[in-house]
């Protein structure tokens, strides 16, 4: 008999699915960046530019990353709870998520978003 799937391992395989396909196409451009996922949002500056939110609830951050002497990757948060409120059902989720991760990925590369779908 299969084991249930917890909500935030498809959410995490939905995540998977984007970035991979992604580090596909892009492999260069998005060496060492990381990806994670947290249930909810810290408390956040919804204004700061690195933060994407739909109201004043933040779905994501860009964490752009510190190059030097302790060097940080460039870094991409989604928040899960958040996500899965505003999708209907999964492929709603599924699509939120993908468009979330192309959002982000743009701005980490200084493209338009449309450039990478």
């Amino acid at each position: 008999m299969p084991l249930a799937r917890t909500k935030a391992e498809i959410f995490d395989d939905l995540v998977l699915d984007t970035v991979e396909g992604l580090e596909r196409r892009y492999a260069k451009e998005l060496a060492g960046v990381e990806f994670a996922v947290e249930d909810v949002p810290p408390e956040l500056n919804v204004y700061d530019s690195d933060v994407l939110e739909d109201g004043e609830v933040p779905l994501a951050r860009l964490l752009p990353g510190r190059p030097g002497r302790q060097e940080l990757p460039p870094r991409i948060v989604l928040y899960r709870r958040p996500l899965e409120f505003r999708a209907m059902d999964r492929e709603d989720l599924a699509d939120l998520v993908h468009d979330v991760i192309i959002e982000q990925v743009a701005n980490l590369l200084g493209v338009d978003p449309d450039e990478l779908t």
